[in-house]
């Protein structure tokens, strides 16, 4: 394969799948600075990496959602504590949601949106691949980490998450 070539395929990938880009850096970003330098970011990090993606280890979005992922957990694991994390508000859910709109906010979809704002990277990674209906073995694939490990993570993360929840409607917050 030519240098072009590769290039050409590269970018059709990239342009296939850029929605997980755009997702994980609006998850992972403090802002609208921060979200276009890391789509930028991720886009440089996979274009270095791209040269040993081997389509036989893994489909296109596994590999990119780990090297997207990788970047922005790196990125934030380097913001002093206090600018780690942004409450998500409606760019952000529109955002994760695919970037269709949301016509009506649900108080309840907001809170859960805002919870899962607070949750560390890791966390945070798990559960935006859950929501995508990926698999066990492919969020294992993703993070490195084992299915087993996903399930456990995960199931505490929804019971953190539930019991945030039914306390925020209790309190009417």
């Amino acid at each position: 394969m030519t240098g072009r070539q590769h290039q050409q395929r590269f970018e059709s990938l990239l342009h296939e799948h850029r929605r997980i880009v755009f997702k994980v850096a609006g998850l992972y970003s403090r802002g609208a600075a921060d979200r276009d330098d890391l789509v930028q970011e991720i886009g440089a990090q996979l274009w270095r990496s791209f040269g040993g993606y081997d389509p036989a280890r893994a489909k296109f979005s596994t590999w990119m959602y780990r090297i997207a992922l990788n970047v922005a957990i790196s990125q934030a694991r380097r913001w002093p504590e206090a600018d780690r994390f942004e409450p998500l508000d409606t760019h952000h859910l529109e955002t994760v949601g695919g970037g269709e709109p949301i016509a009506e906010q649900d108080e309840r979809l907001t809170a859960l949106h805002a919870f899962i704002g607070q949750l560390d990277p890791l966390n945070r990674a798990l559960i935006l691949l859950y929501l995508e209906d990926r698999s066990y073995a492919e969020i294992a694939d993703v993070l490195g980490i084992s299915e087993t490990n996903v399930a456990t993570k995960l199931g505490r993360i929804k019971q953190k998450l539930r019991g945030q929840m039914i306390a925020a409607q209790a309190t009417g917050a």
